[in-house]
């Protein structure tokens, strides 16, 4: 059971919007987490109804703002989109984010991962994915019950909730979307949408020269006494 402080002093207490840690510790990292995240984010780019952070401090308990956890990338199914300095369970319909993940680094202790993962089976998390980008290991935990079972074969494994599928690649984390794209970095999608956009205007260049051809051959014939649209 969660004890809660007293109602008369709960209008008192302050929800810090920042734990003073940094989001990533290194380049590798800071790039995984940007890579999930804003890959998410278009995948529920349509369901207003989606909410993805990264680095947002969690509070699950009203009144107890020591019991946090900033979760690199969490996913919320139930709750709008919209800007927020924490997230403060209690006034979102107190729903706990469902999906979780966290890269790990090279300060994360065991102690510390041990809490975290202590913190999401009590607070209701339903999947956990942890990956460390220096070893390669990934692991996940789905929930069962009231405890958090770790997924013994994560190759090839697909997210309940995002439909997303994950696969190892010479050690390297590769996930890939339900119509089977892979999650592509900032640059991969700039250069895919500039790769659309040449496609595209090809496409135009081709329809405008088939109508010029067209139109030629239609006064060569009129100049011949044929008239195409007569016949």
């Amino acid at each position: 059971m969660v004890t809660q402080l007293p109602s008369s002093n709960q209008k008192d207490i302050i929800y810090p919007e920042s734990d003073g840690q940094p989001m990533a510790e290194n380049t590798k990292q800071f790039e995984l987490i940007i890579l999930i995240k804003k890959n998410l984010d278009l995948l529920f780019d349509n369901d207003p109804n989606v909410f993805v952070a990264g680095d947002l401090l969690w509070y699950p308990v009203k009144g107890d703002n020591l019991t946090r956890r900033a979760p690199d990338v969490m996913v919320v199914f139930g709750r709008p989109k919209g800007d927020r300095g924490s997230y403060l369970q209690w006034l979102e319909d107190n729903i706990p984010p469902q999906v979780v993940f966290e890269i790990l680094s090279p300060s994360n202790s065991a102690k510390e991962m041990i809490s975290k993962y202590k913190f999401y089976e009590r607070y209701g998390v339903e999947e956990y994915y942890l990956y460390d980008p220096d070893t390669g290991e990934l692991t996940g935990w789905l929930r069962s019950g009231d405890e958090l079972a770790e997924i013994e074969q994560m190759i090839s494994w697909v997210s309940p909730h995002l439909n997303i599928r994950f696969e190892l690649s010479d050690g390297e984390l590769q996930i890939y979307r339900p119509d089977g794209g892979r999650f592509l970095t900032y640059l991969e999608l700039a250069q895919e949408q500039e790769q659309a956009e040449a496609r595209a205007k090809q496409a135009e260049a081709r329809a405008e020269q088939a109508e010029a051809e067209l139109q030629a051959l239609r006064a060569l014939l009129q100049e011949r006494g044929i008239h195409p649209d007569q016949v």
